[in-house]
């Protein structure tokens, strides 16, 4: 798997659902120069994993927003799945509620250009280009700085959820070493204290 840390964060446009909305052009760029982001795939809509991710960063979407950080999702799924899914309650296995764009990569382009696509492409023994696997992604979480660029990086398989207080140490140590230009070792926490 290509690392991608230290290098421009690959650029995109599609469509993403924010809420109630569908924007067509939804890109990182518009956070360039102003906001972090912490961009993270996740396999797949109204399925049994991925609502307790997405629920748990909306939990801690008002921690992250304190500190500057964009959080956007990105699934395979088409941006009319993701509309609805954002459209039925909870209790029904949906996520209404969740503010955040979730982009839409009915294409596959974005996840396997931050290569967390599960699967390949092969040829088949009549030579045609087929796909083995799911095209689904992997559970990819990236911290992007203010000048695009990826500082962190973490790929899950898709059985493995993440903790997402762990994404906020990262925002916070990289953050400290922006701040303090000091590195911040294992077990590293933030201070308590107001943030800005």
């Amino acid at each position: 798997m290509p690392v991608l840390v230290g290098k421009r964060a690959p650029s995109f446009k599609a469509y993403a659902a924010i809420g109630s909305l569908i924007e067509e052009d939804f890109s990182l760029d518009r956070y360039l120069g102003k906001r972090y982001v912490l961009l993270f795939f996740y396999p797949a809509d109204f399925s049994g994993l991925c609502p307790t991710e997405l629920l748990a960063f909306q939990q801690m979407l008002p921690e992250f927003e304190r500190r500057g950080v964009a959080v956007v999702g990105c699934s395979t799924d088409s941006h009319q799945t993701h509309a609805a899914w954002l459209r039925t309650p909870l209790d029904e296995g949906g996520i209404g509620g969740v503010t955040y764009p979730l982009v839409a990569d009915a294409t596959k382009t974005i996840s396997a250009n931050y290569d967390v696509l599960a699967g390949h492409y092969d040829y088949n023994e009549a030579g045609e280009m087929i796909f083995i696997g799911t095209p689904q992604a992997y559970r990819g979480l990236f911290l992007i700085d203010r000048d695009g660029i990826v500082r962190h990086q973490l790929v899950n398989d898709r059985f493995l959820g993440r903790r997402i207080s762990d994404a906020l140490r990262m925002v916070d140590a990289l953050r400290h070493f922006e701040e303090h230009g000091e590195t911040c070792p294992a077990n590293w926490e933030a201070e308590e204290g107001p943030v800005g």
